[in-house]
């Protein structure tokens, strides 16, 4: 199987990573993970699906395990412990309140000290801060700890970069890190999960970062899944809010909203899915560097929109039985609107879908796939050359809390609206030259980095408008 280094930076990456990492281990049978005793349930659900091989492999992806141990000797945190099993993570914060809690959290020894970098007081909600200053000021240090998880795989496939744009630390620090592997590992690929705040946050100046490392983002990532707060917001308000009767899964009862803790588990959940095909065992596996060979047609028209089903809130554990109508309905919520995490449509009467990929998990076959291509063909809009190359996948090991589930991943020119979006709130602000001494007043920052990003955004919303409008050529054959 194959070997992932995470790289959580800043406030949100980590917290979306003290989500994760409890997540990916409930996936192998660990329970009670965040309550400090954690006892594995193996023998009662997936570990039926593995050899001893296929297990320790799977594991192996995200933890590194020594060679004198054997994944089915692991059955607590304990376990983990004793066996001096590290998660292949790096943190890396500027400030170190969220990656206290990892010190002192029941996951504390699965994180190797020598893969934390922390400072303080923080980069002041500033990209330059984050870019210009302390990534260059930690940039030994950092590729340090890279080298030192690097020296544990003996299969990297890529590395897994979680952040948000709207802040500092995770803005400037982890595009500067983007870069670094760029720079050090370009044979390796970069894939991204940012998170896009809202735009209308206390942190004014939230557009200036959104637009810088976007700019970083295009030029040096190798696949990008953004995440807007917008449609999380909404996605998690919605099922909270949702009183009609489903025919997925038993309502569930909620009974405090924490909209944080659920947003964050909507991005762990589509990681999750994202990265099954690496992890687990299945007929038609797909591996997410095969997701950026098949869905990046252009080298800068890599970000793609995300979404996923069943959604519901992960404060309780839900499970059915995946009757056909079950994963049918799983398959039009996957494609719906309502459940793409950025504020797009892909199926809408002007987005255009330049790659398209379907991945179940758990109960679905071979024609059911086919099947939902069929119907993906006939409802979306296709270039010439898309329509026929619609990428599946089916994974053999279903999420923790349900017998199946469906990922669907979309390139689509509708993607230009997130850049629109961007574009109108950095004008906004840019227009009055608003806080732009903030950012000149950092050295090795240059003013014409905010040219440079507008005119890098303007170009990308075109590329974008071209595709939309582009049309079938005809050649005459020749006699």
């Amino acid at each position: 199987m194959s070997e992932f280094i995470t790289i959580q930076v800043g406030q949100c990456g980590n917290q979306i990573g003290a989500t994760f990492w409890p997540s990916v281990l409930e996936e192998y049978g660990f329970e009670n993970v965040t309550g400090g005793v954690a006892t594995a349930n193996l023998n009662n659900n997936n570990k039926k699906h593995f050899s001893s091989n296929e297990l320790h492999s799977s594991f192996n992806s995200f933890f590194s395990i020594p060679a004198t141990e054997t994944c089915s000797s692991l059955n607590t945190l304990s376990d983990l412990k004793q066996s001096k099993v590290k998660a292949r993570s790096i943190l890396v914060d500027m400030e170190d309140s969220v990656i206290a809690r990892y010190k002192t959290g029941p996951l504390r020894d699965l994180f190797d000290d020598q893969c934390i970098v922390t400072n303080y007081p923080g980069s002041g909600n500033n990209w330059a801060e984050g870019f210009c200053y302390h990534g260059p000021r930690y940039k030994n240090k950092i590729l340090n700890s890279i080298r030192r998880a690097i020296d544990k795989c003996d299969s990297l496939q890529g590395f897994l970069l979680m952040f948000s744009v709207g802040g500092g630390t995770g803005s400037g620090l982890g595009t500067y890190i983007l870069q670094l592997l760029d720079d050090h590992f370009p044979d390796v690929e970069r894939f991204v999960s940012c998170v896009y705040p809202t735009g209308t946050e206390d942190v004014i100046t939230c557009p200036y970062n959104m637009a810088l490392s976007t700019k970083q983002l295009i030029e040096h990532a190798s696949c990008v899944f953004p995440v807007e707060n917008r449609a999380l917001l909404d996605i998690v308000t919605r099922q909270y809010n949702n009183n009609k009767n489903s025919t997925l899964v038993p309502k569930p009862t909620i009974v405090e909203y924490k909209p944080f803790h659920d947003m964050n588990n909507v991005i762990v959940n589509m990681l999750l899915h994202l990265t099954s095909g690496s992890r687990f065992p299945g007929n038609i596996n797909v591996d997410i560097n095969e997701i950026c060979t098949n869905m990046v047609p252009y080298p800068k028209m890599h970000f793609l929109s995300s979404s996923f089903s069943p959604i519901v809130s992960y404060s309780t554990k839900t499970s059915y039985v995946s009757s056909q109508p079950i994963k049918d309905e799983l398959f039009r919520a996957a494609c719906s609107r309502n459940n793409q995490l950025l504020k797009i449509d892909p199926l809408g009467l002007k987005s255009v879908l330049l790659g398209t990929t379907l991945v179940g998990r758990g109960n679905f076959c071979i024609s059911d796939m086919r099947t939902y291509v069929e119907r993906l063909q006939t409802k979306g809009h296709f270039t010439s050359w898309s329509k026929k190359s619609v990428k599946i996948g089916l994974c053999n090991i279903p999420p923790a809390e349900h017998n199946a589930a469906m990922l669907a991943l979309f390139n689509t020119t509708a993607m230009s609206t997130l850049f629109s979006h961007i574009y109108e709130l950095f004008e906004k602000l840019y227009n009055k030259k608003a806080h732009v001494h903030h950012y000149t007043q950092v050295p090795e920052f240059e003013k014409n980095y905010f040219e440079e990003c507008k005119d890098n955004l303007l170009k990308n919303i075109e590329a974008y408008k071209q595709m939309e409008n582009c049309k079938q050529k005809t050649l005459p054959r020749a006699i």
